[in-house]
């Protein structure tokens, strides 16, 4: 059964002050961007209850450390939940499909990027936040901005040439540049702590010269990217 309705329920209502987390490494969530999501764990499941039930947000952050999620390793029973971004993207839940095994498939619309300020207790296993969303006011409309493609579509040629890689150029010419630009960003293997410098950029532009600048320095053999930006 899908839940064809949350969307349009709560297609006008603003991000709430405090979030329910899904911490997950290598994760972009950007304003405007759509991310699936195969939710199995119980607290994960209790929190779209919560969301399907209550405010359909939900904050999207990655840990500092690169980790599966927020679980504590069973060998480390006295350490603490890790640490986390201070920055994250809230997406509103459009779609839900309760699958037949508990599961959930759902989709997640970036809405705007947050910064952390308090965490609060946990509510039904789940970690909660309370965020500010003042300094990415200008999220709201960053799926209405206006960026040239060609730089992107330019650097991403040379990048498949060097590297013998094959994308739909042709399809990728027909997309808005900042669709393009957060596509790539969300798509491309680059670190978490990339992954984590393109959400921090500071508009669209910036993200557009980081992602050029790490398409220019490629990807290292195991996968990862040799020094990843600092990010605060």
């Amino acid at each position: 059964m899908t839940d064809d309705t949350t969307e349009s329920r709560n297609a006008e209502s603003p991000p709430p002050e405090v979030l329910p987390l899904f911490p997950l490494t290598g994760s972009l969530l950007l304003p405007g961007n759509w991310m699936p999501l195969n939710v199995f764990e119980p607290r994960y499941r209790a929190m779209v209850e919560d969301c399907l039930e209550g405010d359909p947000h939900v904050g999207m952050i990655q840990p500092v450390v690169p980790r599966q999620d927020n679980h504590v390793p069973a060998d480390h029973v006295d350490d603490e939940a890790p640490t986390l971004y201070t920055v994250g993207c809230a997406g509103r839940l459009a779609r839900c499909e309760p699958q037949s095994d508990g599961r959930y498939v759902i989709l997640l619309k970036g809405v705007s990027r947050f910064r952390v300020r308090e965490e609060l207790e946990p509510h039904h296993g789940y970690r909660r936040v309370r965020v500010d969303y003042g300094e990415f006011a200008a999220d709201l409309g960053e799926p209405e901005s206006l960026l040239d493609p060609d730089p992107i579509l330019a650097a991403l040629a040379d990048f498949a040439r060097a590297r013998e890689l094959e994308f739909d150029l042709d399809r990728l010419q027909t997309l808005p540049g900042v669709t393009l630009l957060n596509g790539l960003a969300v798509a491309l293997p680059f670190s978490p702590g990339e992954k984590q410098a393109l959400l921090e950029a500071d508009d669209p532009e910036g993200r557009r010269d980081l992602l050029l600048n790490l398409m220019g320095m490629g990807f290292a053999e195991d996968g990862e990217n040799h020094a990843p930006p600092v990010v605060n």
